[in-house]
């Protein structure tokens, strides 16, 4: 959109995307807008009560994972549901759509080639809330398409030569970019981020690093820093963060950041 829209985040950041309950004030912005654009997958199992709130038919909601197969979940790493079912029977219909995604792991935009999707179907809902600078936003998605496509070119052939695929991270946020570029993740926590683990996950892990030859665990700020230090201190390997890009970090664009999470990645596999 660049200087066409004007954006505002309604989940405060720090706040884990999954345990977002919003608030009044949370909400006021969307009275005012023209379109809301949301992830899918079952991350936002707030967001169409949050628009009845509000009654606001007008607004144009863009799902950006529309047509990203998802990765499914195993069933044990199902959500932590954390709104009590308040709804009524009547009401339930709408959440029916939301229920399909129930078990999709729904970190789509760590992927590039997620991304390309997510960027078209964003680009496509821009155009209709302001057909008059269409042709604009359909020009800033081809270049951010083709600048997504060179690098996976790119990095593509760099992994193929690999003869390591398997890393291991703070929480499984990377199911997306291991299918970009068909690497392994495992990780310290589930998909979302749910405490410490038990002794006798973190002696899995260990297992795992050892039987790999892992010589890296990435990090990231959602999950716990020390397990995963704890995990790299009895492994022998370095601990390196990785974004995950759920909020605004080091000031850097999602390019930049996506760039940084695959060359580190790389790095740690072609040691």
């Amino acid at each position: 959109g660049k200087d066409k829209v004007y954006i505002h985040t309604i989940i405060p950041p720090g706040v884990e995307a999954h345990d977002f309950e919003p608030k009044a004030g949370d909400l006021k912005f969307l009275t005012q807008a023209k379109a809301v654009v949301y992830n899918g997958f079952g991350m936002e199992p707030w967001l169409q009560e949050a628009l009845h709130a509000v009654k606001h038919e007008n607004v144009r909601v863009i799902c950006a994972a529309d047509g990203i197969t998802p990765i499914k979940l195993a069933k044990d790493h199902h959500h932590h549901h954390h709104h009590k079912n308040k709804h009524s029977h009547e009401d339930h219909d709408e959440h029916d759509h939301e229920e399909e995604h129930e078990n999709a792991d729904p970190h789509a935009w760590l992927s590039l080639e997620s991304a390309k999707i997510m960027v078209k179907n964003i680009a496509a809902g821009l155009s209709e809330a302001d057909p008059a600078n269409a042709a604009f936003y359909k020009a800033n998605a081809e270049t951010f398409i083709m600048e997504a496509d060179s690098l996976l070119v790119k990095y593509r052939a760099d992994f193929a030569r690999l003869t390591h695929r398997h890393f291991v991270t703070g929480h499984a946020a990377f199911g997306y970019l291991c299918r970009d570029f068909k690497l392994e993740q495992s990780s310290v926590e589930d998909v979302f981020s749910a405490g410490e683990p038990s002794a006798k996950q973190l002696a899995k892990l260990a297992d795992y690093c050892n039987q790999y030859g892992i010589k890296t665990v990435f990090s990231e700020n959602a999950a716990s820093p020390q397990v995963s230090a704890t995990l790299a201190k009895e492994v022998g390997a370095s601990v390196q963060t990785i974004y995950t890009i759920e909020s605004a970090e080091d000031g850097l664009s999602y390019m930049e950041r996506m760039i940084s999470n695959i060359e580190k990645i790389y790095k740690s596999l072609a040691q």
